[in-house]
């Protein structure tokens, strides 16, 4: 096998940016991948502990909630808990709103990625112009024999540069469409636990009405007895 830096030397000058490109995606998918371990370790659990003990105990769910704010549910969840006396619609609101925020904090880098993936073969075909015109303009010197290393080497650079785009463009893409499902698949966990809260809201605000209106009546009857 030949040493990897005379192969990257065999590639030409485009070989520099692809270089930089395959570190940056290495860099990102690094980062995507700690993010959505991490994320899915805890946050299905954490968020189903919560909606059970909402059921049961609005304020204790709060409190525990904030130990979790640095998942992106806890965050959803506390913007919309932390309106007082908010209408069932505005709760769906707010937490619409909420889930909106976080968004591109699970989208992140996803423009960085598209960007890799379009250029890296651009700069390979680039390569693969660039060394057949050395080849072409060695072949055009008249003496093929004493040019044979000019045209072989545009012939190397054109194949290694294509090479190394496809292999850049190819590994990032396959990251890309596992952080995409990744993504979906956590938009659809936000919404099916979003609507569950919403529904528990809802139960726990038409008791605080039955409520108020019991109190109230309660206070008119005793108004009325006061006054007979």
């Amino acid at each position: 096998m030949e040493n990897p830096e005379k192969i990257f030397a065999a590639g030409g000058v485009v070989m520099w940016p692809l270089l930089v490109f395959s570190l940056a995606s290495l860099a990102l998918i690094i980062e995507r991948l700690v993010f959505w371990v991490r994320l899915n370790r805890r946050q299905r659990k954490s968020m189903q502990g919560v909606l059970r003990l909402y059921r049961d105990s609005p304020a204790e769910a709060h409190a525990k909630l904030r130990k979790h704010v640095d998942l992106p549910l806890a965050r959803i969840f506390l913007e919309a808990l932390e309106i007082d006396g908010a209408s069932p619609k505005q709760f769906h609101l707010a937490l619409s709103s909420a889930m909106q925020a976080e968004l591109p904090d699970l989208r992140r880098f996803s423009t960085a990625f598209a960007t890799i993936i379009s250029v890296s073969p651009l700069l390979g075909l680039l390569g693969t112009i660039l060394g057949l015109i050395s080849s072409f303009d060695a072949l055009q010197l008249g003496n093929l024999s004493e040019n044979t290393d000019v045209v072989t080497g545009g012939i190397s650079e054109a194949l290694v540069s294509t090479a190394a785009g496809l292999v850049v463009a190819i590994g990032t893409l396959l990251f890309a469409n596992l952080f995409r499902g990744l993504y979906k698949r956590q938009l659809a966990l936000i919404q099916e636990y979003s609507g569950q809260l919403e529904i528990l809201y809802e139960e726990h605000d038409a008791a605080r009405n039955a409520s108020a209106i019991a109190s109230a009546n309660a206070v008119a009857a005793e108004e009325r007895y006061v006054r007979s």
